[in-house]
């Protein structure tokens, strides 16, 4: 059966993590045609809002995805006129839908499909309602490597920065009675492997430390050192 996302080209609401990775995954493999990442920024423009993820590193997970990445940088204040403006560049291209890897958080929801509406976009939530378990096994299934960059403080370990997700990590976060996805924020990962790339991101995990009762971890990548060009446009 046609895919209502067949041939249609689309961006991703990219936070480098597991969530964004499976919703990719998930439009591919429903016949969208992937264009860009788009990734919004700290205002210095040298961390992801969402997971702390250098620019550096963003752009190399990208190249290794074979996509090219936009970044916006923006505060809380104006974060959203930011987003919606980026949205209205990719539909100025031609990719007037977007892929989002919410859940369940309904406010989430309406702010993804009203934002994009307003730049003249669609939204296609594709793990939207998923059972978390169910969810996290697809992602260990289909050979992701989700690579802990936060936890928060409390619930879960420091100790477990720089590990990869996999049935023992689950069953792990089941234990300390967290939600087994991180949607409440008790955890952020970074993908470096998968269906979606076309390589394995190498990666290095470098200093460890605690703002704002969370633990982050910086993962660096090392310079290719082949003159490939990287994934930004």
């Amino acid at each position: 059966m046609k895919s209502a996302l067949t041939g249609r080209r689309f961006f991703t609401s990219w936070s480098g993590g597991k969530d964004s990775a499976l919703a990719l995954h998930h439009a591919i493999r429903s016949g969208g045609i992937p264009e860009r990442l788009i990734t919004m920024m700290t205002e210095t423009g040298e961390r992801s809002r969402s997971h702390g993820l250098s620019r550096d590193l963003l752009v190399r997970q990208a190249a290794a995805m074979g996509l090219p990445i936009r970044f916006a940088s923006a505060t809380w204040a104006d974060y959203e006129r930011i987003f919606q403006a980026a949205v209205a560049d990719a539909v100025t291209d031609g990719v007037d839908l977007g892929i989002f890897g919410d859940m369940d958080i309904e406010s989430h929801r309406e702010w993804v499909i009203s934002t994009s509406s307003r730049a003249g976009a669609d939204a296609e939530l594709p793990l939207w309602g998923r059972e978390r378990a169910g969810l996290m096994e697809e992602v260990v299934d289909a050979g992701f490597q989700a690579v802990l960059v936060a936890v928060r403080d409390g619930l879960l370990p420091p100790g477990l920065l720089g590990e990869v997700i996999d049935r023992d990590m689950i069953r792990r976060f089941g234990r300390a009675g967290v939600d087994l996805a991180g949607e409440k924020g008790e955890y952020h990962t970074v993908v470096v492997g998968g269906p979606i790339f076309r390589r394995p991101l190498p990666y290095a995990v470098g200093e460890k430390v605690l703002r704002d009762g969370v633990w982050f971890a910086d993962i660096r990548v090392p310079d290719p050192g082949d003159g490939e060009p990287d994934g930004t446009s």
